[in-house]
């Protein structure tokens, strides 16, 4: 590996205001910062500087970030790559991490994810410059061997998230003080004893013991596992298995990051927005309500234009209540609050064939065919709760009427692939142009064009799909071109449980 200096970071985006707010939080915390708006530019600058960390964004125009990742790669230099994506575009950041890529940062990111992520890369890179000048000291002996095994485990000692490794009977074999301190484990319990010994939670032990033995054989079908140690701690567990020369599984790896001030800022969003709206909801319906009623006492003793008035008021406080309504349904979410409902088993395929029937007559209105496919095999149930399932596939079936043409025609799957049940959800609409997919997730927001400018909504549909997924551990794809249609992708894994709030209604 080529020197490297932790201390030179490089930022390739084509949005000139990231760029510049990249700078200023990582000029605070002593990095020397280079800038490219383009992949080419980004290339050669790596070519004249030492450069140790790269902050790529995956689309820009021309090379995009993919082509640039790849060629970072072949330099074979150490260098870290830090992805920028949306959260349409998950799956492009998975194969970016598999083709060497050390982390992603989705769109929008706050500073202290950043900062955070980047001061990960930054200790990676001195422990293995550190590593590297070590094992450059000594000629490479038997001895030598045993010395250079000795290191790497002090390296994964000093590691500041947790790290276990097990093998493929599901056993511990080696566990470092960080995932000691995090999951609050009694120091008494040494490598060699059973998974459940040192994880007090029977979904991720399952889940660590089909991956030791085998069982996932693609990083994609892997759900990230979400910790709560009931003290206000949060933990974010990642697996993967150990693979031998042949591919054979040899055990798994589980890395354990501290997610609790993330945890901590999204409760204290969610518990403002909550607030306000429930304030809101009350003062909001009265005037409804009132308005209805002056609407009743004035029927055929007012002008035209008063009516017109009067009904247009009581649209938008309609509106207005919707909103309402969405936004407290998304901070529940977001928060993780749980009904009285329980979970349950839940056919995802009967699941959608009854949201089908519901929502054919407004496909029928617009003279657009509603088909939901049968799946060519049984589906197994997902225990979950029903009504978040139900908001979650309604939410997407009712906004692919929305946008698709009179006409048009949607169309709704399922099936299995590897440990997940995949949905999709497909039309022939007006399509997403690919500068908005970054944004289609976020609030409010909501794509306007001559098609699309007089379709209603409150643009907290697909946050709230959003919002559902991420509480499944699953994930969430888009494909979209113009005039051409949109296909939702849903993967949820087959053994998560949910307790969502189940407010949750049909948009």
């Amino acid at each position: 590996m080529n020197t490297l200096d932790p201390g030179k970071i490089l930022v390739i985006d084509d949005e000139q205001s990231l760029r510049e707010g990249a700078q200023r939080i990582l000029t605070r915390m002593n990095f020397e910062v280079f800038m490219a708006s383009r992949g080419d530019e980004g290339l050669a600058l790596l070519e004249e500087q030492p450069v140790g960390i790269v902050l790529l964004d995956m689309k820009m125009p021309g090379m995009d970030g993919m082509e640039v990742l790849k060629r970072i790669m072949a330099m074979d230099r150490g260098i870290i790559v830090i992805v920028i994506t949306g959260y349409a575009t998950v799956e492009t950041a998975i194969e970016a991490m598999q083709l060497g890529a050390y982390n992603f940062i989705p769109k929008p990111y706050q500073p202290e994810q950043l900062r955070i992520t980047v001061s990960r890369a930054r200790e990676k890179i001195e422990l293995a410059l550190e590593a590297e000048k070590l094992a450059r000291d000594k000629k490479r002996t038997l001895a030598d061997l045993h010395t250079e095994q000795s290191r790497t485990h002090t390296i994964i000692e000093s590691l500041p998230d947790g790290v276990l490794v097990t093998n493929p009977e599901g056993n511990v074999v080696l566990i470092n003080p960080a995932c000691y301190h995090h999951l609050d484990i009694d120091t008494d319990k040494k490598p060699g004893l059973p998974i459940e010994d040192f994880i007090d939670d029977p979904d991720l032990c399952q889940l660590i013991i089909d991956i030791s033995r085998g069982r996932y054989i693609d990083y994609t079908d892997i759900p990230a596992h979400e910790i709560d140690i009931n003290n206000g701690k949060f933990f974010l567990a990642r697996c993967r298995p150990v693979l031998g020369e042949q591919r054979e599984c040899l055990g798994a790896v589980v890395n354990i990051m501290d997610i609790s001030a993330m945890k901590a800022l999204d409760l204290l969003k969610s518990e403002f927005v909550a607030k306000v709206t429930h304030e809101l909801r009350s003062p909001l319906s009265t005037i409804h309500e009132q308005l209805k009623i002056v609407m009743n006492e004035k029927d055929g003793d007012s002008s035209k234009e008063d009516q017109y008035m009067l009904s247009r008021a009581k649209e938008k406080t309609a509106g207005l209540i919707s909103t309402i309504g969405d936004l407290l349904d998304l901070s529940r979410i977001e928060a993780g609050i749980s009904s009285a409902r329980e979970s349950t088993p839940v056919k995802v395929d009967e699941l959608l064939k009854g949201i089908g029937e519901f929502l054919n007559a407004r496909a029928l209105a617009k003279t657009q065919t509603l088909k939901v496919t049968p799946p060519a095999s049984p589906i197994p149930p997902i225990t979950a709760d029903f009504m978040a399932l139900e908001s979650l596939f309604g939410n997407l079936i009712s906004n692919a009427i929305n946008y698709t043409q009179e006409g048009g025609e949607i169309n709704v799957s399922c099936d299995v692939t590897g440990n997940n049940i995949r949905v999709r959800v497909m039309d022939n609409g007006f399509g997403i142009d690919a500068k908005y997919m970054d944004k289609i997730f976020d609030r409010f927001y909501r794509v306007k064009n001559d098609k699309t400018r007089f379709i209603t909504g409150t643009g907290l549909g697909l946050p709230i799909v959003k919002g559902i997924v991420d509480k499944l551990g699953g994930y969430i794809n888009v494909e979209s071109e113009v005039n051409k249609g949109t296909t939702f992708t849903v993967l949820l894994p087959q053994k998560k449980h949910i307790g969502q709030d189940t407010t949750l209604g049909l948009m």
